[in-house]
């Protein structure tokens, strides 16, 4: 069996075990595997009961310091002594707060690597997808420096430049072979995995216009696939490209998922015709509840998306079955309920077709109907079946067109997928009537043609 891949017939979609699939989860704060507290089997056995299959790990070329962003139990911040990465930690060092802990880059880690393939195949027992992140971007000197890549953070003397963004560019010294070597150690050791992708770098656009590392991370992106060649599998290759939503115009040929951060739903639309996954890779600072956030999966989702992780902070060493309390200074929101919305989109987009669905906002042909707060997404198989999901609120009388036939329309509440109603459509003119219930916050309606008699 290959590892996740594209759908041959729809490459929006991916492909797991011959099933097409979707990737949505709400997910832990990536620190699973370099956090030797964090109870990882926990987690994934509470990602696997919620329903959720996928979560997004890093690879110990970054961390994080206690409080960074306001994320209060950041997995990423490991207690004094409990990081661990590809490289092991020099006897003596990193006993203080957060540091000052040193690498030895001339040798493996064999410890990192055993906790890394144990906690990939928990995930796969649970059939769930695993992204992994090779870098991160810097966002203060203060990361560089507790990063194993800095000369200040490891005894070999790579890395020793006082410009952090370098670590990232073609004209980095040593420690341009030092990530090669990486890529190639971590392609080489993980190649029997079939429930993993790789992402390059997270937010490589957080410095100037979002071009100033492609040459580098074109080179990672070469080094990956030469070093799977001649191995059995070839895994897909995620590229982070920008907060929001942009065109995407400098994308290199072996990448097959396009990651945005807080995306947009034009983020899918303007690069439809790339002909590959678009995900919405991290989501947060919208509040502390699961309203906009459920919102922001179910929108995404129904205009193209193939793959929504929303980073959910109830997950941290104390609570590694994600029940904490998020606290108000967290930058997003996470819990129980929440997954339990996402997990409804899940079964709603595992439900369709999805080697024939397709964004066909064109068919709504009455606009007027909505309010202005109120917006429309619609996937379709054009004549078979419409998955229509609508946000804000009231009752809205809707015109679609349809081919003349029978059909059922089934309105369901997103927010825990109960049957709110079910009409019949029995049209034979240019234009269906759809009315939808009375709903306060978002409803999806699936609409099916029925079997010709």
């Amino acid at each position: 069996m290959p590892p996740i891949s594209l759908l041959p017939s729809n490459p929006h979609y991916l492909e797991f075990r011959g099933r097409p699939t979707v990737l949505v989860t709400s997910a832990e704060h990536y620190g699973a595997v370099v956090n030797q507290d964090f109870d990882y089997r926990q987690y994934l056995d509470t990602l696997a009961a919620d329903g959720l299959n996928l979560t997004r790990t890093w690879l110990g070329t970054y961390r994080e310091k206690t409080n960074h962003f306001g994320i209060v139990g950041n997995t990423l911040s490991p207690a004094p002594g409990r990081f661990i990465c590809p490289w092991p930690m020099v006897e003596g060092t990193g006993q203080g707060d957060d540091g000052p802990a040193r690498f030895d880059l001339s040798r493996w880690n064999e410890a990192f690597f055993d906790r890394l393939k144990d906690f990939l195949s928990e995930a796969d027992r649970r059939d769930i997808i695993v992204e992994l992140t090779f870098f991160c971007f810097m966002y203060a000197d203060e990361m560089w420096e507790v990063s194993p890549m800095s000369a200040k953070a490891n005894v070999n003397g790579i890395g020793d430049f006082p410009d952090r963004h370098r670590a990232f560019s073609l004209d980095n010294g040593p420690l341009l072979e030092l990530q090669e070597r990486l890529v190639r150690k971590i392609a080489v050791e993980l190649n029997d995995f079939d429930n993993i992708y790789y992402e390059i770098m997270n937010e490589p656009y957080c410095l100037m216009d979002g071009t100033a590392f492609l040459p580098w991370q074109n080179r990672m992106i070469d080094v990956l696939v030469e070093a799977e060649r001649d191995l059995p599998k070839q895994h897909l290759i995620a590229q982070n490209v920008q907060n929001r939503t942009m065109m995407v115009s400098a994308l290199h040929p072996s990448v097959s998922i396009v990651n945005f951060h807080y995306a947009d739903p034009e983020a899918v639309l303007c690069n439809y015709h790339l002909g590959r996954v678009i995900g919405d890779d991290e989501t947060g600072f919208k509040g502390q509840t699961c309203h906009p956030y459920r919102l922001e999966a179910w929108r995404f989702m129904m205009s193209g998306g193939g793959v929504f992780n929303h980073l959910d902070y109830s997950f941290s060493v104390a609570t590694p079955d994600g029940t904490g309390l998020v606290e108000a200074e967290s930058p997003s929101f996470g819990g129980p309920e929440l997954r339990r919305q996402m997990a409804v989109l899940k079964r709603f987009m595992d439900d369709l077709p999805l080697e024939r669905m397709r964004p066909h906002n064109e068919v709504f042909n009455a606009f007027g109907a909505l309010g202005e707060k109120s917006d429309l997404r619609i996937l379709a198989d054009p004549g078979q079946i419409y998955a229509i999901y609508i946000t804000g609120g009231s009752k809205l009388r809707m015109g679609l067109s349809l081919p003349h036939g029978k059909y059922q329309a089934t309105w369901i509440r997103p927010s825990d997928g109960h049957v709110v109603r079910r009409d019949r459509l029995d049209h034979d003119q240019t234009s269906a009537t759809l009315v939808t219930p009375i709903f306060s916050e978002d409803i999806v309606v699936r609409v099916d043609r029925e079997p010709s008699q």
